[in-house]
């Protein structure tokens, strides 16, 4: 018992510190090490596994829609990055460049991929030629590398894991639907899987990727008030097209330029999920993304009959991710493990159990105890991991339309950037200079103009100016 005090208390309060609240779990709930690299974490097993799921879940919604999955090579010789010149410059001072090979220093320099437009535009115009050939609905899973200055577990590294979708269509109305498509696939797979609710909308020409003709976004908002960019997906015109030469003979016999698309998620997800879903306990994982969605702690598991119960019922639910927890450690410090680990259902077996011919479980997002009948566990504990994973999205939503203010006078915004943290609605003219000065007094920056667009005021709430956008703004990771 000693033990799982101590274990517990290692968590900072998020109330106290949410930052290093933060760290705390990754930390305790073993999803990272830090490596001896700088910027650089080492995704422990139960971190990664959290990935797996994300991936797994991804990849067959994207197959779904058409989608087929190759892999690049991640050098990309500078004279192809440089063909794009506001992409290049875009990514810049984020690059990291290797310029010998074998001891010799390479004829080009070439950067390791911290994004694979490029690479992907090269290929399209080797393999496209004819309307025939169209559309190309390719995706890779890999990892890039972006010189952060300064990183956090899952929200920020200098390496991550990602998945990246680059498309080529005929048209740009085929290029546009994709691109919706896509960040809608985003925002249903957020809600459904991670239970974290989404706001989807489109960047300003300032926070649009290098490049794109438009980006659009899913934006989270965490516990702690601030918001995160779960996901983008951006049309790309036919800008990349012109600029490689990717063209194809139409229909009519007719040199067409294609319309593309790229869109993107990384393991930024899992600190959404730590930072919406996560207590002072540790971890709380939504079912559907949890690597184990339940774990049976044997009581004096010694006692005759327990552990074959406890297996007998863990086989029963073969259906779920289900362990039994036989080491040796006392049922205390297993229950604290668990619990800091998130996984949403524990089940308690002891002599007393077996004798009653039930089961004691836990639920792990509310801490609710309950009694269900050895026979009714079969049926009943995919019925309560249902539950949970809907009630973890509606808490989700609960917590953020709480969090979520409309201001219509700067004066009001002001003092909600400073004492409400949250979702600020409100009006914006258009004018790159407004959102500048936002930032610069606010500290906010806009995440986006959602797609249900209201009108909360005539004019912006920074000039006075007719408005052109409802848009929500934000402190953000």
């Amino acid at each position: 018992m000693a033990k799982e005090k101590k274990q517990v208390e290692a968590i900072t309060s998020m109330e106290e510190d949410f930052a290093q609240w933060y760290t705390d779990i990754v930390k305790k709930a073993e999803l990272v090490e830090y490596s001896g690299i700088k910027g650089c974490i080492i995704l422990r097993p139960a971190g990664y596994a959290v990935w797996e799921r994300i991936q797994k879940e991804l990849d067959e919604r994207f197959k779904a829609t058409g989608v087929e999955n190759v892999y690049m090579p991640m050098f990309i010789p500078e004279s192809l990055l440089n063909k794009e010149k506001d992409h290049v410059e875009g990514f810049a001072p984020e690059v990291a460049w290797v310029t010998h090979g074998g001891g010799e220093k390479l004829q080009e320099r070439m950067c390791v991929r911290p994004t694979s437009e490029t690479l992907f535009c090269d290929f399209y115009s080797r393999i496209i030629e004819s309307h025939r050939d169209l559309p190309k609905v390719y995706n890779q899973w890999c990892s890039v590398v972006r010189w952060e200055k300064t990183t956090r577990p899952f929200l920020r590294s200098m390496e991550f894991l990602w998945q990246e979708g680059h498309t080529a269509h005929a048209t740009a109305e085929e290029a546009e639907k994709r691109t919706i498509q896509m960040l809608n696939l985003y925002a249903d797979f957020c809600e459904e899987v991670l239970a974290i609710p989404m706001i989807r909308g489109q960047k300003t020409e300032k926070e649009k990727f290098a490049g794109a003709k438009d980006t659009y976004t899913i934006e989270a908002l965490m516990h702690d008030g601030k918001a995160l960019q779960s996901g983008t997906s951006h049309n790309f015109g036919d800008g990349f097209a012109r600029a490689f030469g990717i063209q194809y003979t139409d229909k009519e016999n007719t040199l067409q330029y294609v319309h593309q698309t790229s869109w993107g998620m990384s393991t930024r997800l899992i600190g959404a999920v730590i930072m919406v879903h996560g207590d002072n306990n540790g971890l709380v994982l939504p079912p559907k993304v949890a690597p184990t969605e339940v774990v049976i702690i044997p009581i004096r598991q010694q006692a005759e009959g327990v552990l074959e119960t406890a297996r007998a019922v863990c086989e029963k639910l073969g259906g779920c991710r289900v362990k039994v927890d036989d080491s040796d450690r006392s049922p205390g410090w297993k229950f604290a493990e668990h619990e800091m680990r998130g996984v949403p259902v524990r089940i308690e077996i002891g002599p007393k159990d077996i004798e009653a011919g039930q089961a004691q479980v836990a639920r792990r997002d509310t801490g609710e105890k309950m009694t269900i009948a050895l026979d009714a566990l079969e049926t009943e504990i995919p019925k309560l991991l249902e539950t949970i994973q809907k009630d973890m999205l509606e808490r989700a939503r609960t917590h953020r339309d709480a969090h979520t203010y409309t201001a219509t006078t700067k004066e009001e915004l002001l003092e909600i950037a400073a004492n409400r943290p949250g979702f600020i609605k409100a009006m914006w003219c258009g004018e790159r200079a407004c959102e500048e000065k936002l930032k610069e007094e606010a500290g906010i920056t806009s995440r986006c103009m959602p797609f249900g667009q209201e009108a909360v005021a005539e004019t912006c709430i920074c000039c006075g100016k007719p408005a052109k956008k409802l848009v929500y703004w934000g402190k953000a990771y």
